[in-house]
């Protein structure tokens, strides 16, 4: 990470990469995701969650420790970096999915000490189409992963995107872009108000002795996996937990 974007990640909890992925892998994707659709659910509150899409193949594992990002994980979370659990996000004209939630605090934590970020969980999300001012998807609360006040703060008609407020942002992002945010930010999905389809890929990833998921990845059902891979796949431990190699 360069200092500006350890600036700006510690300032706004979050951080937008451009062009992390090519129009090509875009396009394989897209393809990939155009041939799971028929087992694969569209909005509501549960959609995709614990539900891994690794098992989609080739293209889906290489975001697991895509080169471009790797970096970021290490530096945001530290050497024994691990993903926790991923999903998809897919919504249509009209989808809502969930309101303002998370903050600093509870289960979810930001710290910054003798010039090192420490994180909880954190995600990255992988566009697969444009998300650009006032389609919806993705928005947060800049700033809130070092708030005194949690979601639960915001009124209703706020957190539940009934009434816009100026602190609460959609940050703009085209397909091929990745937003990587702390769970500590407050954040939420606003109702998806674009002709095309939301297509999201989210991998959320965690220290070495955390976990937030139900259960641990089967790298069995996974299939081939590379050793990078296979670390970054490794059950959480206080201290077993292999470094990955940047």
């Amino acid at each position: 990470m360069t200092t500006e974007e350890k600036f700006m990640f510690d300032l706004e909890g979050y951080l937008v990469i451009k062009n992390v992925l090519t129009k090509d892998e875009v396009t394989v994707l897209n393809d990939i995701a155009d041939r799971a659709f028929g087992t694969y659910p569209y909005g509501g509150e549960v959609q995709g969650r614990e539900t891994s899409l690794l098992s989609w193949g080739t293209p889906v594992k290489h975001l697991i420790d895509h080169p471009h990002i790797l970096p970021y994980l290490v530096e945001l979370l530290g050497p024994r970096v691990r993903l926790d659990h991923d999903y998809g996000m897919f919504m249509r004209t009209g989808d809502a999915h969930g309101g303002l939630h998370g903050g600093f605090g509870g289960s979810h934590w930001y710290h910054f000490r003798n010039g090192v970020m420490h994180n909880g969980l954190t995600v990255v999300t992988y566009f697969l189409t444009d998300a650009l001012a006032g389609d919806g998807g993705f928005c947060c609360v800049p700033g809130s992963h070092k708030s005194n006040f949690s979601a639960s703060d915001i009124p209703d008609e706020v957190r539940h995107f009934k009434r816009e407020a100026h602190y609460v942002v959609q940050p703009a992002v085209e397909a091929g872009d990745a937003l990587i945010f702390t769970e500590a930010t407050m954040h939420g999905t606003i109702p998806w108000r674009a002709a095309h389809e939301r297509r999201a890929l989210l991998l959320k990833y965690s220290p070495g002795h955390a976990t937030w998921a139900l259960g641990f990845y089967d790298l069995d059902e996974i299939g081939t996996l590379t050793d990078q891979q296979q670390r970054l796949l490794a059950p959480p431990s206080v201290e077993k937990h292999p470094d990955v190699v940047r």
